[in-house]
């Protein structure tokens, strides 16, 4: 049997469409219909939102063990976690996990790597793109960055926090997220990360100026790989 995977959530919508990628791809690997054992876990959003806005990583890595260890009890045998910006907490996390976890930035980063990649364009809420998350990831594997401005920061994070986790997409705010974009590539950047896990559900390769890198759909990619590969006997 595939290894069982063990989502720890956040904000709705990136969380369901990594479920959703692992569920329709697992079929290219083990066959119609079939995909590893998932089981999901999250907290209200609010209590995330409220940590982060105080700056309470310790507060956020409790949160997050809390689902961790409803998910080691219903059996997974690993966990991911389908949001960027939250990932600022593991320090707290890993020393106290009771399951290994997949991380999101490193995910990225090798991808980036393998598609020959060499500067990057962070973008996210304002807490991933301030934080050392990608940057620390990057560098280790020889990347270089590049961070949208400050009022590039705040509006696309405003578009996430009000209307991207709620389901909304305007079209008004494609074209913003389209503009900084295009203002990354004139930095020289030669791809973008969707460092929200939402942001794949309005930006792509068809409509951005940058070849994107989608965490959202590549921690799927690697999580579904780590569980029919590591399948037990």
């Amino acid at each position: 049997m595939p290894l069982h995977i063990g989502i720890v959530a956040c904000s709705a919508e990136g969380a369901a469409l990594c479920y959703r990628t692992i569920c329709a791809e697992g079929a290219a690997l083990l066959g119609p219909h079939a995909h590893p054992e998932i089981s999901m876990h999250t907290p209200s959003l609010a209590s995330y939102v409220a940590c982060l806005e105080r700056g309470d990583m310790a507060g956020v890595g409790a949160l997050m063990l809390g689902s961790a260890e409803k998910l080691a009890r219903s059996g997974a045998d690993f966990l991911i976690c389908p949001d960027n910006t939250i990932h600022q907490a593991m320090a707290h996390v890993l020393p106290r996990s009771p399951l290994p976890w997949l991380h999101i930035a490193e995910v990225v980063a090798a991808e980036a790597v393998a598609r020959g990649h060499r500067r990057l364009a962070i973008t996210g809420t304002r807490w991933l793109v301030d934080s050392v998350v990608y940057p620390e990831k990057l560098v280790a594997q020889g990347l270089d960055y590049r961070r949208p401005d400050t009022a590039e920061r705040d509006e696309t994070s405003r578009i996430i926090m009000e209307e991207l986790v709620y389901g909304i997409f305007k079209r008004d705010s494609i074209k913003t997220l389209q503009r900084v974009i295009e203002r990354m590539k004139d930095k020289g950047c030669d791809a973008v990360i969707l460092g929200c896990t939402e942001l794949p559900l309005v930006i792509n390769d068809e409509n951005s100026l940058l070849p994107t890198l989608d965490s959202t759909r590549l921690l799927a990619q690697v999580a579904l790989r780590r569980a029919v590969e590591g399948k037990q006997e």
